[in-house]
């Protein structure tokens, strides 16, 4: 069973979402502070949390850090914050979607649902393994290797990468990337495939500043080279 760490300090919000998830099969935990969020993560590992970025005693992107340091657990922003600096923030934090309050309760279980299906271990297959430069990626497996080293990768960012690598010297439209990654309700949230595809620069490319795997095709999408 699919368990939620609900993570807001108003409480019928936090009734609201825990009311429906359970009435959909979901185990939901809650947390009203970051505090009390990191310490229920770390006590009950949930597979996916939803953040609300104004908390009492610290603000959710330090969350979104703290998990980001031990956990790939898919994060799910739930804010009243609506600027695109305030959005590229959680998410370059590592955060995996972002939702504006007020929300739609099927919408964002949707995304919840989306986020818990990119986060699944990859099916096995022939030809799983593609090297490129001095990383190799294991499609299988859901790791990436740089180096001789493990590579630590949110599941949107593996997603993402996926994506990519699966078609390989092709091109991959904006819209495509988009959708196949966020889900069918994106297809112009740009600025969500700058911020990802400069995350998986810095961790993969040598010189990330002038990428040789990971190209952009202005106005239209990315390639992936080996």
């Amino acid at each position: 069973m699919t368990r939620v760490l609900v993570v807001d300090d108003e409480p019928q919000i936090v009734r609201a979402l825990v009311i429906n998830l359970k009435a959909r099969g979901y185990e939901a935990d809650s947390a009203a502070d970051g505090a009390a969020a990191l310490r229920l993560a770390a006590a009950r590992h949930p597979d996916v949390v939803v953040l609300d970025l104004g908390l009492p005693d610290m603000d959710g992107v330090e969350v979104i850090r703290g998990l980001r340091g031990w956990t790939r657990t898919p994060i799910i922003v739930l804010s009243a914050r609506h600027s695109s600096d305030e959005k590229v923030q959680a998410l370059d934090a590592g955060a995996d979607d972002y939702v504006t309050k007020p929300f739609g309760m099927d919408e964002l279980l949707a995304r919840l649902r989306a986020a818990v299906r990119r986060a699944e271990p990859a099916g096995g297959g022939e030809e799983d393994v593609v090297e490129a430069g001095g990383f190799t990626v294991d499609l299988a497996a859901k790791k990436v290797n740089r180096d001789g080293r493990d590579v630590r990768l949110t599941p949107t960012e593996w997603h993402l990468l996926e994506v990519l690598v699966r078609h390989t010297g092709r091109l991959v439209g904006q819209k495509q990337l988009l959708q196949e990654v966020w889900g069918p309700s994106y297809g112009t949230e740009t600025n969500y495939l700058r911020v990802y595809m400069a995350q998986l620069r810095r961790k993969l490319e040598a010189d990330p500043s002038h990428p040789r795997h990971f190209i952009t095709e202005p106005g239209m999408g990315y390639r992936f080279e080996k």
